[in-house]
């Protein structure tokens, strides 16, 4: 920090030695009240950085040893064989049900099975009359068939001429017709229509009850089941066999050494060694630059100082204490600022304040 300056008065005075020795070099066009000032550009560098090679790749030989292991094996002291044993045959008695009588089956007749139907008939549907007159019906009498003809075998005396002296001998049979059987329904009909008047009158209703075969008459297959009988007798579950039974071979356990890995050479590479060498290259020759115009020392009060302490700090940097002080910890925080930012060194140049923010 002292360095840094250090650097910043011996700039000041290089300044103030060229003005005297150089008496004609002032600033071009310059106005009243202003100050004017050139400040130093440093040169720039540039760090260089490169390996170099210190010590040359190698390569190391190494000799593994044999390893060896002592182990426990089994040796055959007797050979497998085998024999041969019979295995008797299994019998067992047994309980079986044989058939004797298939099974059949037989008809039988089914007679017809009726019902009684129940019916809402509309005798008079909702209408609209001019005239209440109601509908005049009639009591009719219908014949329905329950049962229909059919014919039967009747026996009868046969001829009196008959020669034979037993009297059934002379019966004869005879297909006989049956006649249908009815029943007599009684139901009310409509004879004569109502007549109509501006009213509205509802629909009427009757139930009708009527006899109708639900299952005609048909024949029943009534199986007959087959018939068994329990037999007992003896089988054979299983029939006399050979079997060859294995004998396992006997062995033994011993112990003995054995190589698990032979002997060898590894070749293992030594790499180069290296050592990092850092150089600097000039860039850019400094000097100093053209004539500036800079902040004038009547201007460089406490409050300048203040802004300009609270500016470098707020862009990072460390100005000490904001005391209102330009002291080496705020100078030297100002050259870096300028080193950092490509500005010219060691004033308080208007480039210089302007990077800052603040006023001049």
């Amino acid at each position: 920090m002292r360095q840094i300056s250090n650097f910043f008065f011996a700039i000041l005075l290089i300044v103030s030695f060229s003005n005297k020795t150089i008496a004609q070099d002032y600033p071009p066009n310059p106005e009243s009240g202003k100050c004017y000032a050139k400040c130093m550009i440093p040169d720039e560098y540039e760090s260089l950085t490169e390996e170099v090679l210190t010590k040359q790749a190698t390569q190391r030989l190494e000799i593994l040893p044999a390893q060896f292991e002592t182990i426990e094996a089994e040796i055959e002291v007797k050979g497998a064989s085998t024999r041969l044993e019979i295995i008797p045959a299994v019998y067992e008695t047994v309980s079986e049900r044989i058939e004797v009588k298939p099974a059949s089956f037989r008809l039988e007749p089914v007679a017809a099975v009726y019902k009684n139907v129940e019916s809402k008939l509309m005798t008079r549907p909702e209408e609209v009359k001019l005239v209440e007159v109601p509908a005049v019906y009639e009591t009719v009498t219908e014949q329905i068939e329950v049962a229909p003809a059919s014919t039967k075998w009747v026996k009868r005396k046969g001829d009196k001429n008959c020669l034979s002296q037993d009297p059934e001998d002379c019966l004869v049979w005879c297909l006989v017709e049956v006649a249908a059987q009815y029943e007599t329904v009684t139901k009310t009909v409509m004879k004569t229509g109502p007549t109509t008047r501006e009213s509205v009158v509802a629909a009427q209703y009757r139930t009708s009850t009527d006899r109708v075969v639900e299952t005609p008459p048909t024949t029943r297959r009534v199986e007959i089941p087959a018939e068994y009988k329990n037999i007992t007798k003896t089988v054979v579950v299983r029939p006399a066999e050979t079997k060859t039974i294995e004998i396992p071979a006997e062995y033994k356990t011993v112990k003995k050494t054995v190589m698990v890995k032979a002997a060898e050479t590894k070749t293992t590479e030594v790499p180069a060694e290296y050592r990092t060498v850092s150089n600097r290259r000039l860039v850019k020759a400094g000097g100093f630059s053209e004539w500036r115009e800079v902040l004038c020392q009547n201007k460089i009060n406490a409050v300048k100082v203040q802004e300009i302490q609270a500016a470098l700090k707020a862009k990072g940097y460390n100005p000490g204490p904001i005391d209102n002080v330009m002291g080496n910890m705020t100078k030297t925080a100002l050259v870096q600022f300028q080193k950092d930012n490509g500005l010219p060194i060691g004033q308080l140049d208007f480039d210089t304040l302007k990077a800052l923010g603040v006023s001049y």
